[in-house]
């Protein structure tokens, strides 16, 4: 697990980045699903929002700010552990009851490594059914689908390409729990049956989330 002092060092870093519009840090946490375990949540996870696609190549570059935080001893607590990287483009939908950033946020964080057998259709209905039922979650505060694009870095980091990646933010593990537990699981399981085929199965994760730097 990263500890306090290299959080500190990616708080500083991070904050001062250019053309970072926002950022968070994940660490694990522990939450309850109706119908997912898959194991310990990642030792540690960033997500990195830019405007453009240029501030993010910029901040990945090989001479990029990001670099240094890549180089061995720069995070000793996560040194020997194997890390990757993707660049995808965010959807953004609305939520019922959004709240500023609460201190003990926690995120479900899912990912689809794919292939779908035809991506097209898969994001179709994904987009057009899933986040309808999720906004429904009792207490959730965001909602993020993400899918795969094309960029270029200078980072060590493995580069990989899941077809798809979403997050759901709620005020705490409590209440992400909660949503879990909730009718509204079900009704997530029933359209999950309808997704047109795909490989790769789906991995969920639950993650304490802090934001360090945008709105």
């Amino acid at each position: 697990m990263i500890d306090d002092a290299d959080l500190a060092s990616l708080h500083t870093a991070i904050a001062a980045m250019p053309g970072l519009s926002r950022a968070y840090l994940y660490t694990p946490e522990q939450a309850r699903d109706l119908y997912n375990d898959d194991g310990g949540s990642p030792v540690f996870g960033m997500q990195l929002y830019f405007d453009t696609i240029e501030g993010l190549e910029a901040a990945v570059a090989a001479t990029g700010p990001l670099r240094p935080l890549a180089e061995p001893g720069a995070l000793a607590s996560l040194d020997g552990l194997e890390a990757n990287q993707q660049a995808m483009v965010l959807r953004r939908f609305a939520v019922d009851d959004p709240v500023p950033h609460p201190a003990s946020a926690c995120s479900y964080v899912v990912h689809y490594p794919g292939p779908a057998q035809d991506f097209n259709a898969w994001i179709n209905h994904y987009v057009d059914h899933h986040p309808a039922i999720m906004r429904r979650f009792p207490g959730i505060r965001e909602l993020e689908i993400l899918t795969r694009m094309d960029w270029r870095d200078g980072l060590p980091w493995t580069r990989v390409h899941h077809m798809q990646r979403n997050r759901i933010m709620f005020d705490s593990p409590a209440a992400l729990t909660a949503a879990l537990q909730s009718p509204v699981r079900h009704e997530m399981r029933a359209d999950f049956t309808t997704f047109p085929p795909y490989e790769g199965g789906n991995f969920h994760y639950p993650m304490a989330t802090r934001l360090i730097a945008g709105r």
